[in-house]
């Protein structure tokens, strides 16, 4: 029983420490993490040509220039990049960068053709073996969605600007 009563008090202490963390430390890693993605993806498009060419966009999308949805999503991914280390405008900027991830779920990781969930199910794969490859984008997605809801926490330029007005 004393033992007992021990852990639960052990275990109420490493609680408490690591609600101090909770409203800026995991905000704080999601947005690196997801800034270091990002922006690995748009200065490699920057820095590369453009295969937006070659590539089917969902509408309204369609309706772009592959030279104008090339300028637009390398944009986003670096500035977008930029904003989120810096926890600058990180509701518009996941918001944008979660439509963007939408948009080349479609285009690109989407697999081509499926007829059952099984089939489906193997494109939720890292490399594209002929199913698609829309594991990374769907976990990109699901990471961006705290930022979008709960902000970019204590510890941001967000935060501040917010907490002087």
């Amino acid at each position: 029983m004393a033992l007992l009563k021990r852990a639960k008090g052990f275990y109420g202490w490493i609680v408490r420490i690591l609600e101090k963390f909770n409203t800026w430390l995991p905000q704080l890693f999601l947005r690196i993490i997801l800034a270091w993605e990002f922006s690995e993806a748009g200065f490699e498009k920057l820095q590369g040509e453009n295969w937006f060419a070659n590539i089917t966009f969902p509408f309204p999308f369609n309706t772009l220039s592959p030279e104008f949805s090339w300028y637009l999503s390398t944009s986003f991914e670096i500035v977008g990049a930029f904003a989120l280390v810096l926890g600058l405008a990180t509701r518009f900027f996941s918001a944008s960068l979660i439509v963007l991830t939408i948009v080349a779920i479609a285009a690109v990781h989407w697999p081509d053709s499926w007829n059952t969930l099984a089939e489906l199910w193997k494109g939720y794969a890292i490399t594209d073996k002929g199913f698609g490859n829309y594991k990374l984008p769907l976990l990109y997605l699901m990471m961006l969605l705290p930022l979008l809801f709960g902000g970019a926490g204590k510890l941001s330029l967000d935060y501040f600007i917010t907490r002087r007005k």
